[in-house]
């Protein structure tokens, strides 16, 4: 097993069969193809090649011809995949035709080929995402609307801060999802473009044609890709770009396991992982339940992170073609691409299956007796004797109710002298004193991220 996608045994958790096919070898090499039938096409209709040598180029831009074996072996020996393929691609335009083979590639480097494979792949993966992304919103668009006043304890470092609605913590996560979907389609312009300058960008190769900027054009729009302004051999912000979307997709995936790990611990149980047989079981405690899915995202989304660093690196490249920096993309985009898909995959997965608990949401919610809802009641206390006067008698009384439990937050209230004395009644500490009555603006926040459109307009 070279890597986890590789592997018979966890290819499919840390991968998957789309995003594994798209930088697959096959894949890829059949992208070089298609550039170069694309040249061949465009510069035969241009006529700075001969029609009849682009026609049986084209004919043979096939991945069938391809000896994979052979490929793999040229390329460990001259350290590059383009110039094997165009080798090869050569040797059988030839047996339709002595010479005609010799017009392949003509005035391409193996950058241009390369990087505009890479972009292709890219293009596949960013569908992939972007698919994933809407089924995503879709199902938390119906978690939010179902639970959108369900009440809950808001957490403030790990401790219960005040009520709010479990369907506020899916419409939050909504809102973040849909930034994204926005990210992407704000970025796709900028990756999605054509790489084909020749050696130094420059497409001297093709200057003496009167023809070269047509070539680059026609070829664009024949790979359905923007027409580059300038050669970006060594300019690699989109790459990296792409790169820091996928960490910021995978991040917040792994913000949503982490919560669903800590409401699905024993003592709290607000949620839980979408039931199967045996999923998530221990070897040796039959009880257990583990989020494993959540889990797998959050690996996953490390890793990304971290990955995505090194197109950071790869962007210092030197002059006009780099010497080791370019290949760093090579060997972390596919495990980017394909490990951000796969927590994607993850994520739907719970979101689909989610199991929410309600009765153990409501249950939390009285584990302090009443504390929860201090805030309510100093807010309102503090109009009629100051706030910081308030907090600090509230302080005090919550203080008092953790250490005798048998009385609720609104008996210590009704007790307190300066309590009675603020004229507050008793029916208004009562309504205080209720969890679902302090979840303030939830549900209007959630209709108004709800409101938001699923698709953003192209």
């Amino acid at each position: 097993m070279a890597s986890v996608t590789d592997s018979i045994v966890f290819r499919h958790i840390f991968s998957t069969p789309e995003s594994s096919d798209i930088w697959s070898d096959r894949t890829r090499t059949e992208y070089y193809l298609q550039f170069e039938a694309a040249l061949a096409r465009v510069q035969g209709r241009l006529g700075v090649i001969p029609q009849d040598a682009a026609d049986a180029i084209q004919s043979k831009c096939v991945i069938d011809i391809m000896d994979m074996e052979e490929l793999a072996a040229e390329t460990k020996q001259i350290g590059y995949p383009v110039l094997p393929v165009v080798k090869q691609l050569v040797r059988a335009v030839n047996g339709v035709k002595e010479g005609l083979g010799e017009w392949a590639h003509w005035g391409a480097t193996t950058q241009d080929v390369t990087d505009t494979a890479t972009v292709l792949q890219l293009r596949d993966t960013c569908d992939l995402v972007c698919r994933d992304l809407e089924k995503i919103e879709m199902v938390l668009r119906g978690l939010a609307s179902r639970y959108a006043s369900t009440p809950m304890a808001a957490r403030s470092n790990l401790q219960q801060a005040v009520p709010m609605t479990f369907g506020f913590k899916m419409a939050r996560l909504l809102a973040t999802f849909l930034r994204h979907e926005q990210r992407l389609k704000e970025i796709l312009p900028r990756l999605l473009v054509l790489e084909f300058g020749g050696a130094a960008g420059t497409l001297a190769t093709l200057a003496d044609t009167g023809k070269a900027l047509q070539v680059q054009e026609a070829l664009a729009d024949e790979l359905m890709l923007n027409i580059p302004d300038i050669a970006w051999h060594t300019e690699r912000d989109c790459i990296a770009e792409v790169g820091a979307l996928f960490a910021l997709v995978t991040g917040t995936c792994a913000k949503f396991a982490l919560d669903v790990k800590l409401l699905m611990q024993t003592e709290v149980g607000e949620v839980s992982e979408p039931y199967a047989p045996h999923r998530g079981s221990s070897s040796t405690m039959p009880q257990k339940r583990n989020p494993i899915s959540s889990a797998y995202i959050t690996s996953i989304a490390s890793t990304v992170r971290q990955l995505s660093a090194a197109l950071f690196d790869a962007m210092v490249e030197d002059h006009e073609r780099s010497t080791g920096p370019w290949q760093i993309e090579w060997i972390v985009l596919p495990q980017i691409s394909t490990l951000t898909q796969a927590a994607l995959i993850h994520t739907l997965s719970v979101l689909e299956g989610l199991e929410v608990h309600p009765d153990a949401m409501k249950r939390n919610l009285d584990l302090t007796n009443g504390a929860i809802v201090s805030e309510a009641v100093m807010m309102v206390l503090g109009r009629k004797i100051g706030r910081q006067v308030a907090h600090d008698l509230v302080y005090e009384i919550c203080r008092k109710a953790v250490q005798d439990p048998s009385k609720s937050l609104l008996d210590f209230l009704l007790e307190n002298e300066t309590v009675q004395n603020s004229g507050l009644q008793k029916s208004e500490l009562e309504f205080l004193c209720e969890p679902a009555n302090y979840v303030g603006q939830c549900e209007e926040m959630v209709a108004r991220v709800l409101d938001k459109p699923m698709y953003l307009p192209d």
